[in-house]
């Protein structure tokens, strides 16, 4: 693989990965819109919100099948052509059983999808020799900036869904079919042949490098996802609502600290590869885990709505780098099975948002929203229990070989 072709393969899935962030955000953010269009009540609505991640989960474990045969290349060019029809098709529907036909296909796809872009992102970032991981994650989160604005855009102009979706979709669809051109599998372990063998011959699926995938040995990471994405899922969800009703803040006050956490997020990610190369993944992760879970002290005990603002502000600096670091220790983890680890790594990021804002709610009502803000705290800082587990840091990528002379690729 030449320099070129890896920064191609870099910025193209960069691309990718901000594609989907707009396409997420699009959905999520107009959930009120979607469950009016088709009148979804109240008490169903919880059911078509966790069939996406059910889904999704499914459609990460299919695609640590497929890849055994293929390139994740070749699935991630499917499945985001997939998710951004599958958003439309939300949008045009008008039946129940159109949009949950459509929700169905926009969460397998995007399982699909999460899977083979993060598993791209492993084989990309063992090319480089250094950490890149968090720059496409960083790529996400300015994807879903993106399309939260659109979709806010689209509530106070009053338009309907399919004219929001439509010229998205109509834009980001060529694009994406363009980019994908460009998808690169990087090389080393990670390389496919055309037969679905790797480079050195053993099968495509098969343990190489670092041996057969063992679940125990990939636990505390799945373990670590889980409790990032209850973090995030805590914030995505209760924010607003507890900035107004703990908090006492007015409405409009309140739907800031989401765009704080997210400006944040794409902040921290911008900067984490650099902290990264400089410390090590392990130093990084510990600091993140460390800041999250200051950030969730400070929003249980925020005398008032600006200090309760601060600590979701440290929520973004301290969740953010946590996840990619985490798709990039089980490539390291598994350098030799490494899509197989990714795919079924990314089956937990859907169990933390599964788990997290119920457990919260639940909590809540039971208890107090102060004290159940507690409980994700605790669980972030497990995590500096299983910090070893991002180790061996970048500079031992693919086994202890030498580092590539792609190390310096830009």
């Amino acid at each position: 693989m030449t320099d070129a072709g890896l920064r191609h393969g870099r910025a193209s899935l960069g691309l990718s990965f901000g594609v989907q962030g707009v396409a997420f955000a699009l959905l999520v953010t107009r959930i009120p819109a979607i469950q009016d269009q088709y009148g979804i009540s109240d008490g169903l609505l919880p059911v078509f919100l966790a069939a996406v991640p059910i889904l999704a989960g499914v459609g990460s474990v299919a695609t640590g099948k497929v890849v055994a045969r293929v390139r994740p290349s070749v699935v991630l060019r499917w499945a985001q052509p997939l998710v951004l029809l599958a958003l439309l098709g939300v949008g045009a529907g008008r039946e129940m059983w159109h949009v949950a036909v459509a929700l169905g296909v926009f969460g397998l796809a995007v399982g699909a999808l999460d899977a083979s872009m993060n598993m791209l992102g492993v084989s990309l970032q063992r090319a480089y020799a250094r950490s890149i991981m968090t720059g496409f994650h960083a790529a996400y989160s300015l994807g879903g900036i993106a399309g939260a604005s659109l979709a806010w855009a689209g509530a106070r102009w009053e338009l309907s869904l399919l004219a929001s979706y439509l010229p998205v979709v109509a834009v980001l669809l060529p694009v994406a079919l363009i980019g994908s051109r460009w998808y690169t599998d990087g090389k080393g372990a990670e390389g496919k042949g055309a037969e679905g063998k790797r480079p050195d011959g053993t099968e495509a699926g098969a343990g190489g490098a670092g041996g057969a995938l063992s679940f125990k040995l990939l636990l505390p990471l799945c373990l670590i996802m889980t409790f990032a994405y209850i973090g995030d899922s805590t914030v995505s969800n209760w924010s607003a609502k507890y900035l107004q009703d703990v908090l006492g803040s007015s409405e409009q006050l309140a739907t800031v600290p989401y765009n704080v956490y997210m400006v944040t997020t794409l902040l921290g990610r911008a900067v984490g590869d650099l902290g990264v190369r400089r410390f090590g993944a392990v130093a990084v992760v510990r600091g993140g885990s460390l800041l999250a879970a200051g950030g969730f002290a400070v929003v249980a005990v925020a005398p008032g709505a600006w200090v309760g603002m601060l600590g979701f502000t440290m929520l973004g600096f301290g969740l953010c780098v946590i996840v990619p670091q985490t798709f990039a220790a089980a490539g390291r983890m598994f350098p030799g099975n490494s899509d197989a680890a990714v795919a079924r790594l990314n089956i937990f990021n859907y169990v933390g948002f599964l788990v997290g804002s119920p457990m919260v709610g639940a909590l809540g009502d039971a208890w107090s929203y102060r004290g159940a803000m507690l409980v994700p705290m605790v669980l972030v800082l497990a995590t500096l229990v299983y910090a070893r587990a991002f180790g061996p840091e970048p500079a031992r990528y693919g086994g202890g070989h030498e580092r590539p002379r792609t190390a310096d690729v830009g």
